[in-house]
């Protein structure tokens, strides 16, 4: 019987049923032959080194920037992820923020219940018409393009990989034309700081930055200066270079919305992810 570390919280049901396929533990005990982690816990060279009989990880969600991915290989552990389970929520999650942006939805919120009525002061701007400027093109950027569309916006693409995309540009164009720009990409060498003063420069005065994917593609403090300059209108953050972002400069500042990286954090999505993890473990199980 196979041995199943849950590392991090996963739906009840998948519990239950993979409860059905092996000994569940929740406990760290290096005895194990699946692991299964969602952001928090991090499938490091020293995480593995203690796990002598790990043979599978499941990262449930997308994003694997917290899997050693080279030792796992190194190793021979196979890893999995759930990548079309949570595409809707991020997606979403991502629309709000750029309508919470276009509408200071938050500052609206917390002034009136401080007493304040700023109906003159709360000019927005509508997303019909926009420009909106996809990094990234995965499943959550195709997602996010098909709400997008539905508001009106006019979408464009630039994309790590060559992806089927009529509206595909390069960086510099995307940056010069985009109203909005959302990022939908992975933390990598190539990525890693790829929102930063340089970039920012090359955008439209008054863009918002919207960013569900990874907190380590913008560099935060630019950012933040950008955002006291006015050269960044607003922007809405889901993620962040350190979590919780106890010293972000982004805190303190009245145009950013910010969430508690909660992008896949649905009861939908976490069915969904249920169902895909139970299926992996279920397939390495009778294979």
């Amino acid at each position: 019987m196979a041995k199943i570390f849950i590392a991090d919280p996963v739906a009840e049901d998948a519990k239950k049923q993979l409860a059905e396929m092996g000994e569940l533990t929740f406990e760290n005990t290096g005895d194990f032959d699946v692991v299964i982690v969602r952001s928090k816990t991090k499938v490091t060279k020293e995480f593995i080194d203690k796990a002598p009989n790990l043979k599978l990880v499941v990262r449930a969600g997308v994003g694997l920037d917290n899997v050693d991915l080279k030792y796992c290989s190194e190793k021979g552990i196979t890893v999995k992820n759930t990548p079309k389970a949570s595409s809707v929520s991020v997606a979403e999650l991502a629309m709000g923020l750029m309508l919470a942006c276009a509408r200071d939805i938050p500052r609206a919120t917390s002034t009136i219940k401080a007493g304040q009525w700023l109906k003159k002061e709360l000019k927005g701007f509508e997303l019909a018409g926009k420009t909106l400027g996809l990094i990234g093109y995965g499943r959550i950027g195709n997602e996010v393009a098909k709400r997008a569309r539905a508001f009106g916006m006019r979408v464009i693409v630039n994309d790590l990989l060559s992806v089927p995309e009529p509206d595909i540009v390069d960086l510099q164009t995307l940056f010069e034309e985009a109203d909005i720009i959302s990022m939908h990409i992975p933390a990598t060498e190539k990525t890693i700081n790829m929102i930063n003063k340089d970039a920012i420069a090359q955008m439209k005065d008054g863009v918002v930055i919207i960013n569900t994917s990874r907190g380590a593609v913008v560099n935060e403090h630019d950012l933040a200066d950008a955002l006291k300059s006015g050269k960044v209108r607003s922007a809405g953050i889901d993620v962040y270079n350190t979590e919780p972002p106890a010293d972000s400069p982004l805190i303190d500042l009245d145009n950013v919305v910010l969430t508690p990286h909660i992008g896949a954090n649905t009861s939908d999505a976490m069915t969904k992810i249920g169902i895909e993890l139970v299926n992996i473990v279920k397939d390495y199980i009778s294979a």
